[in-house]
């Protein structure tokens, strides 16, 4: 890590710390009046090509022989799934899906267990927060259209205490839809992240 890294780390006001008890703190994302205002270009291109990074996603993942296992998730891995509706603030059980590889070597596709994730009110936005695993999105939801909302966040890695503010570290930045695709089943897909995949999708059900 250069000097130059470190001293941005180190100098960053933090977008949430991940323990259960805290979500994403105030910040130029949580005062937006609106996704647009804040949204990175390169996450602005992330969202208009969402489609394109799901469906490469996917036939790589079918072409390495994982086809019965995408169909066994249903609506979670098709693409068109949403059928609109905001998603409520509480506990869900979020649930990874990797699908594509960014770099030979790595798997196209990859599952894991379910961890625990909250969505809280934060002012006029939603606060999302993953509360365990390696990997853990930290940021907030906004209004978008009939069919899903905008997630704008960032990347926390393992015994990182505290994230990235967005927009500073784009190996960091995240941008994607929440959208709902059964009567209590949501989930985050999170198209070309910078890390191993070329779309992450979170199925998200509430834990109650």
């Amino acid at each position: 890590m250069t000097m130059r890294r470190l001293a941005a780390l180190l100098a960053l006001a933090p977008l949430a710390a991940c323990t259960p008890n805290e979500r994403p703190t105030a910040g130029p994302v949580a005062r937006a009046a609106s996704w647009q205002t804040v949204a990175t270009e390169e996450d602005r291109r992330r969202l208009r090509e969402w489609r394109t990074a799901f469906v490469n996603g996917l036939a790589q993942a079918r072409a390495a022989g994982n086809g019965v296992a995408i169909t066994r998730e249903g609506s979670l891995l098709m693409p068109d799934a949403a059928i609109g509706g905001t998603i409520p603030n509480g506990d869900y059980r979020c649930r990874v899906t990797k699908l594509g590889a960014r770099s030979p070597g790595l798997l196209p596709f990859v599952s894991y267990p379910a961890f625990n994730c909250r969505i809280a009110q934060s002012g006029r936005l939603q606060a999302f927060t993953k509360l365990s695993g390696s990997q853990r999105q930290v940021g907030y939801i906004f209004p978008h259209d009939q069919l899903r909302q905008v997630f704008l966040g960032t990347l926390v890695l393992g015994d990182e205490q505290r994230a990235i503010t967005y927009g500073v570290d784009s190996d960091r930045d995240l941008a994607g839809f929440v959208e709902r695709i059964g009567p209590r089943t949501y989930r985050l897909i999170l198209p070309s992240p910078r890390y191993e995949s070329l779309i992450d999708v979170v199925e998200l059900v509430p834990s109650s």
